[in-house]
């Protein structure tokens, strides 16, 4: 899968992919958005005012790809940083998981708009503006920790990955973990000044 973001004039990305790639990133991203899940949010018919009040989880995840997503905002060497910890995820998770489902569901929409294109043999080329590339940066950069957490790759470990025997039943994660990785870093180009 060579895919490459590239520069669009104005801002924003462009990049060509196929019917596999196009299916491999939706499910991902759809996988992501289930992971993360709905939060704590406030009920739909709940007061406006009141919902910019409402508390969070004050624990982090048991999931360790969750963890991962969302950390403690200090580390857990004293009780005090820890309380600060359960503070800071009090008040800021559900804001986080709101804007990583909304990321992702924006990769999802886009991925869902090349579906009246072409993406067959040729591939589409999907065209994303600034925000959206930043949007589709957060997600892609979300599906790597989440990948990389469960197959617990380590940084120590990654050259070994290039490496893995095709028997191995990590070997379809660990493809799609270097293949999103090359992603993110041909966007990461293309946002870069």
């Amino acid at each position: 899968m060579a895919g490459r973001f590239e520069n669009l004039p104005g801002g924003g990305a462009a990049v060509a992919l196929d019917e596999v790639e196009v299916s491999i990133l939706r499910s991902l991203a759809v996988q992501l958005m289930e992971l993360i899940g709905p939060g704590d949010e406030p009920a739909a018919d709940a007061d406006p005012l009141a919902a910019l009040f409402v508390e969070g989880p004050s624990e982090p995840p048991s999931d360790p790809a969750l963890r991962r997503l969302f950390p403690d905002a200090y580390g857990d060497e004293s009780e005090d940083l820890r309380a600060s910890a359960a503070d800071f995820r009090r008040y800021t998770e559900n804001d986080l998981r709101a804007r990583k489902r909304e990321d992702a569901l924006m990769v999802v929409r886009a991925l869902d708009s090349l579906s009246g294109e072409s993406a067959g043999e040729g591939g589409a080329v999907l065209k994303l503006t600034a925000d959206e590339s930043r949007a589709w940066l957060g997600t892609l950069n979300d599906l790597r920790l989440t990948i990389g957490t469960r197959l617990e790759v380590k940084d120590e470990e990654s050259e070994q990955l290039y490496r893995l025997p095709d028997s191995d039943p990590r070997k379809p994660m660990v493809m799609a973990y270097l293949w999103l990785g090359a992603l993110q870093e041909s966007l990461v180009e293309t946002l870069m000044p």
